[in-house]
């Protein structure tokens, strides 16, 4: 263990707790305050750091190194840039490595705002193919290709692929490799290490975990592809706040204590979800007998903290929502406060009227499951 291993720690816990923090120093606080800067100091040549605040900042550098220690742990030879959001770093990426006449691969499954960006993509003269991410069918549609976007488990669905399966006929066929680790974070799964070229995430999600943060990251090791994002990000000013860094950072530190409840507690309700004769489609990949159980424990070291699952109709659905009283109907997910949502109301993703996508939260598990079987009862009437 080098002496950088000791002061950090190699386990989970103390990493996230410890995540990008600079080296003590006397009377300066453990996590310095955000930086407000539109511009720095800069006499002469500009050869600094800093220079211009939508280029750099002090306080994306130290979240930066955070993200990167706990999407690839002891590895100096990645680069880690933070957004403005989650589809800031996803667009980042596609639009940064893509060009006209090149064909991507995109799953016909996954995050809602994908057909935007494949509109876009198409108007600039690229070529999309799509596929389910279950049963790994975008292996079918690779050839030619010159990006595979992978999204696992996939949202609202929550199939699971063979990530390093994938990445290995992308990589023998020409073509990068990037995955969205949204659902899963940095603590569930490892992209890098499974053998992609970029981990992309949603920091609004589980890693900041409190529903007041928009956020994006992108993690890669490549680093004429990490170049080309940078320039895309300066480009188009897809930049975080400060604050919204400082408030992220702060964040990380409760990551795995987070992650650990929200994934116990999801398979607690999932367990319960089973149990219940008008629940159809229950999908948890923490379930035994869930389709995507197998692969996920594979490559994954977390499940997550998303159930899904059909009611009889709209109507059900709705008033299952509506009796909740310890969960939010609201959208997005990952956060301590368990949501719940409809996912239909919004069209755009292939599912039935009735089907809920519900993030589980930090509540204890006995009042959540308790409130989740009680609306179940009342909205049958």
């Amino acid at each position: 263990m080098t002496s950088g291993e000791f002061t950090r720690g190699t386990g989970e816990g103390t990493r996230a707790v410890r995540a990008g923090l600079p080296e003590p120093v006397k009377y300066e606080p453990t996590l310095p305050g955000p930086v407000f800067a539109a511009h720095f100091h800069l006499p002469g040549d500009p050869t600094g750091p800093y220079t211009y605040g939508r280029d750099e900042n002090p306080t994306w550098t130290l979240l930066e190194r955070a993200v990167g220690e706990l999407e690839a742990p002891g590895r100096d030879d990645v680069t880690t840039l933070v957004f403005a959001s989650g589809m800031a770093a996803i667009s980042a990426v596609l639009f940064s490595q893509l060009r006209a006449g090149d064909a991507v691969v995109l799953p016909d499954d996954g995050y809602q705002a994908l057909p935007l960006v494949r509109e876009q993509l198409q108007a600039y003269g690229i070529e999309v193919r799509t596929a389910p991410t279950g049963g790994d069918a975008q292996l079918d549609v690779l050839d030619g290709a010159k990006l595979l976007w992978i999204e696992t488990p996939s949202n609202p669905g929550l199939d699971v692929c063979d990530v390093r399966r994938l990445a290995e006929a992308a990589h023998a066929r020409g073509a990068l490799v990037a995955v969205d680790n949204t659902l899963a974070t940095a603590l569930g799964q490892r992209p890098l290490e499974l053998g992609a070229d970029f981990a992309v995430a949603s920091g609004t999600k589980q890693l900041t975990g409190h529903g007041d943060v928009l956020l994006g990251y992108v993690v890669g090791a490549d680093e004429a592809a990490m170049a080309a994002v940078r320039r895309w990000r300066k480009i188009v000013g897809a930049i975080p706040g400060p604050m919204e860094a400082w408030l992220a950072h702060r964040s990380i530190a409760t990551l795995q204590l987070r992650v650990d409840r929200q994934n116990a507690n999801a398979l607690v309700l999932a367990e319960a979800l089973r149990e219940r004769p008008e629940v159809t489609g229950l999908r948890y990949p923490g379930l035994p007998d869930d389709p995507s159980y197998k692969i996920a424990s594979q490559q994954m070291r977390r499940f997550g903290s998303v159930v899904s699952f059909t009611l009889p109709s709209r109507e059900r659905a709705d008033r299952f929502l509506e009796e909740l009283r310890l969960v939010d109907d609201a959208t997005s997910f990952g956060g301590v406060r368990s949501t719940a949502e409809r996912r239909g109301r919004w069209g755009g993703d292939a599912v039935p009227e009735g089907f809920v996508r519900f993030s589980v939260g930090a509540e204890d598990p006995e009042d959540l499951v308790a409130d989740v079987l009680r609306a179940l009862d009342v909205s049958a009437d």
